[in-house]
């Protein structure tokens, strides 16, 4: 992905970045910052076009957004003037499925992300993460091949964000649904990704991939307790080791 600069010139953000993703596959990308995480995720989502190279859903190529392919944001990026129920009805709406269809669907999704009881509450009633949980909702109501997440939990308090890692794992237990999950940070990486990608910038690149137990662990178990196997605590360190060589690179000071 090149992106042409106003005064001339061009910035190379990805560069040779070529994967596979298996249908049901929890998929975590990590990175510094300007490594093109969020770039390669716009480009899988359809908003923005490849330089070169292309990306194929169910061997069909991806011209532009579809509901095969559901987003859910850092900040929710809800309906503000829709309550709960109808933040989530939108996507069954827009395909006209009925309104006795659409209740029941709605009902279900609260009662899938813990917020039974909350339906006809306004948007700006809920918390941070109370929030987040209506766009999973909304996301998971389009039924979407793949959902994609860009650093959807990065906004909110450490508890709350404990909390949304084990629905997140829940949810991707009980649906099957194939998710990307971009993040910063090393242990939601490590804890969430079935597999991981590290990527390294100037150009964006796939530098190291992860295959890891944790995500699967973490369903079975306490998140905290996966957090203190001696196994975790070694991947996350070799890791956060990574990244801090990159970011020192990036800012000059590596002697």
């Amino acid at each position: 992905m090149v992106f042409d600069l106003p005064g001339g010139g061009c910035v190379e953000a990805l560069k040779n970045v070529s994967l596979d993703l298996k249908k049901g596959e929890l998929l975590s990308i990590l990175g510094p910052s300007g490594c093109g995480k969020t770039t390669l995720l716009n480009i899988v989502a359809g908003f923005l076009a490849p330089s070169s190279g292309q990306v194929s859903l169910n061997d069909k190529p991806v011209s532009g957004p579809s509901a095969e392919r559901g987003m859910v944001f850092q900040q929710g990026a809800l309906f503000e003037w829709m309550n709960v129920r109808k933040n989530i009805a939108f996507g069954p709406a827009m395909k006209g499925i009925s309104a006795a269809q659409s209740r029941q669907l709605v009902d279900d999704l609260l009662e899938t992300v813990g917020l039974h009881g909350f339906a006809d509450k306004n948007v700006y009633e809920l918390s941070g993460g109370m929030q987040q949980r209506v766009a999973l909702a909304r996301c998971l109501a389009n039924d979407p091949d793949v959902i994609l997440m860009d650093e959807p939990l990065g906004a909110l308090d450490a508890l709350t964000r404990e909390k949304m890692q084990g629905l997140i794992l829940k949810l991707w237990k009980e649906t099957g649904k194939t998710i990307i999950l971009i993040t910063h940070s090393v242990e939601e990486a490590l804890l969430l990704g079935e597999r991981l990608l590290v990527m390294a910038p100037r150009p964006g690149h796939i530098h190291k991939e992860y295959n890891l137990p944790f995500a699967l662990r973490a369903i079975e178990t306490d998140l905290r307790e996966v957090k203190k196997c001696e196994d975790y605590t070694k991947q996350r360190e070799e890791i956060l080791s990574m990244i801090w060589e990159m970011e020192e690179d990036i800012m000059g000071r590596k002697e």
